[in-house]
């Protein structure tokens, strides 16, 4: 996906500031608006036929269905499935519905996370829609996606075979928003198929847009306990999952739970037995049914061992999915928790002293901002760098505040549609320390304070710590140079802490608006150019450049065999070398002429 030209970062910037891509004024995805395309279908009295995600075997998708099954899918409207379809029966609960033939357990697990928030679950499904008034077979629905939020518009033409629905069901026939639910995020996938397989960190992070955090549960925080349910209390969306088998098949163990399988956790609770506290988990089964059947499951003893009021309130014998299990369980049996929250309060247990968000997107770019990760001393420098300053607590926060204070995520951006085909990076990030200057020696001289445990090829990777007061350089990074992708970088700080792209924002204007006066060939430079350009000079002054002092540089320090080297690590394909381009160069020089001569 090559990188937007500067009228697009413009626009782009115009919007958000005035709030587009926000949950209340979400970008229309693929362009389609659902209110003018609902009064277009009202005024010519016609069901919609959504083209863009149309009722045919594309949007299922090959190799998640039979050859022989797939020819006999045929898509129908609610109306022709049932008599008297509605939107939602009886409110919104997590029993509504069970996983169908698709593997997509993480994306209704965290659909079942999402129906103990009635507000986020309002911002993902219109509860408004209905089967009734101005019905025109239109629907839609809101994601956060990549750090927008858009409106997914979708017909409501259903894949069926012999009358039943293929994907997910509900156990009312004649309730339908799961169905639609899941079919807008088909769309926004790309299809059916490439709905199979993920992790409900994914989902979760979609649906609120919010902060993510994973536990491994191999090795958990002495506080789990205390922070799972100050995530119970907060409002927070709780998935997690069990090992992988030796296959992908989802295998039912003797203990009833299922291999390589998402869950949701949909409660917590401390009760008293046999005189000893117990920590109970309670989990839920996507597919709506099949429990654990060891201590604290449904026909356990155990249960005579609490008080009556305890038991009238947990347990409920049925096979719904849902079941309860022993802290010490659930971290034996399950790999990860993953618990997303619009505000991550939940981590210590302090509200006085309020957690601030930046948000930043960037971009690596092979040959230019892809330097790689540390083990690549030659090239790491040019990757992108944010300036972090960490100030001293509060006298009141100090007192409360733990002894982790920064959470970072980086996400990478998909550069395709089709969720299947986007081959994620090896990425991570790394804290320095440093003050004033940092030129091109700086990463050799100074190690990281902190960073992401691992490079991993997941969509995000996200790291909590505790920095001291000071500045600090993050960069993200891919693992190897020259990979080219876009990435979100979410930076939160409990601690007073001030952010800066190392003045990257202020030079891009200067050259695009000054020097360059809107002969923006290549597009101008990009924020990620300029952030490279601020490495290679010390930031606490301004830098005035005269295109006489370039052309000056360029003509009396270089030989021709270091001018053919220039032109064939800054030229284009056709051997042109873009004024953007040769001034960065020239900065380069610049540099490393008063680094090695000058001295």
């Amino acid at each position: 996906m090559p990188p937007p030209g500067v009228c697009m970062n413009i626009i782009s910037a115009r919007h958000m500031k005035d709030g587009y891509g926000t949950v209340t004024n979400p970008e229309r995805f693929l362009n389609q608006d659902f209110h003018q395309m609902k009064q277009y279908c009202l005024i010519r009295q016609v069901r919609y036929i959504d083209e863009m995600f149309p009722p045919d075997r594309n949007s299922v998708g090959s190799g998640i269905l039979k050859p022989s099954d797939l020819a006999r899918v045929v898509w129908l409207r609610p109306g022709k499935i049932v008599p008297n379809p509605s939107f939602v029966v009886d409110g919104v609960s997590r029993f509504d519905f069970g996983q169908g033939l698709v593997g997509n357990c993480w994306f209704l697990a965290s659909i079942g996370a999402l129906t103990f928030q009635n507000h986020i679950l309002g911002q993902v499904v219109p509860l408004e829609q209905n089967f009734d008034e101005n019905y025109c077979g239109l629907f839609h629905f809101r994601f956060w996606r990549f750090g927008r939020w858009v409106d997914v518009v979708i017909d409501d033409k259903l894949p069926t075979i012999d009358g039943r629905l293929v994907f997910v069901r509900s156990r009312d026939p004649t309730e339908f928003w799961p169905a639609l639910l899941e079919k807008a995020y088909a769309k926004v996938c790309g299809s059916y198929t490439d709905m199979n397989a993920g992790t409900p960190a994914e989902a979760l992070v979609d649906f609120t847009g919010g902060v993510h955090i994973c536990i491994n549960l191999a090795n958990p925080p002495p506080n789990l306990w205390e922070m799972m349910c100050r995530a119970g209390q907060t409002k927070s969306l709780m998935g997690c999952g069990t090992q992988q088998g030796a296959t992908s098949a989802n295998t039912v163990l003797p203990n009833g739970l299922v291999q390589g399988h998402a869950y949701t956790v949909t409660g917590v609770k401390e009760v008293m037995s046999r005189e000893q506290i117990v920590n109970l988990v309670r989990l839920w089964n996507p597919w709506g049914q099949g429990e654990w059947n060891g201590d604290w499951s449904d026909q356990s003893p155990l249960w005579q061992s609490v008080s009556p009021q305890d038991r009238d309130m947990c347990l409920s014998v049925r096979d719904d999915g849902e079941f309860w299990m022993h802290l010490q369980d659930f971290c034996k049996f399950y790999t990860d928790l993953d618990i997303c929250c619009l505000c991550p309060d939940f981590l210590d247990g302090n509200s006085i002293c309020h957690w601030r968000t930046s948000f930043y997107e960037g971009r690596w770019v092979a040959g230019t901002t892809a330097g790689g990760c540390m083990n690549n001393p030659g090239s790491f420098w040019t990757n992108p760098q944010y300036r972090v300053k960490v100030d001293e607590l509060s006298s009141e926060c100090s007192e409360k505040q733990g002894e982790k204070n920064m959470l970072v995520s980086l996400m990478q951006k998909p550069d395709k549609r089709n969720r299947h085909l986007v081959q994620n990076l090896h990425i991570g990030f790394s804290y320095v320390a440093h003050r004033g200057k940092f030129p091109a020696s700086f990463f050799s001289m100074n190690k990281p304070v902190a960073q992401s445990k691992t490079y991993v090829d997941a969509r995000d990777v996200m790291e909590f710590m505790a920095l001291k007061p000071g500045e600090y350089l993050i960069v993200p990074s891919t693992f190897s140079p020259n990979e080219t992708a876009s990435f979100i970088l979410t930076i939160l700080s409990k601690a007073e802490t001030h952010y800066e792209e190392v003045d990257a924002e202020q030079l891009q204007r200067l050259l695009n608006g000054k020097i360059l006066k809107g002969e923006l060939k290549s597009g101008g430079f990009s924020t990620d150019a300029c952030r490279s350009m601020v490495a290679l000079m010390d930031v606490s002054f301004c830098v005035v450049l005269t295109l006489v002092h370039l052309y000056w540089l360029f003509f009396s320090k270089v030989s021709d065999e270091m001018l053919n080297l220039m032109a064939l690590r800054y030229g284009t394909s056709s051997g042109h070398i873009t004024l953007e381009s040769f001034i960065s160069l020239l900065l380069r020089f610049d540099c490393m002429y008063r680094k090695y001569i000058w001295r």
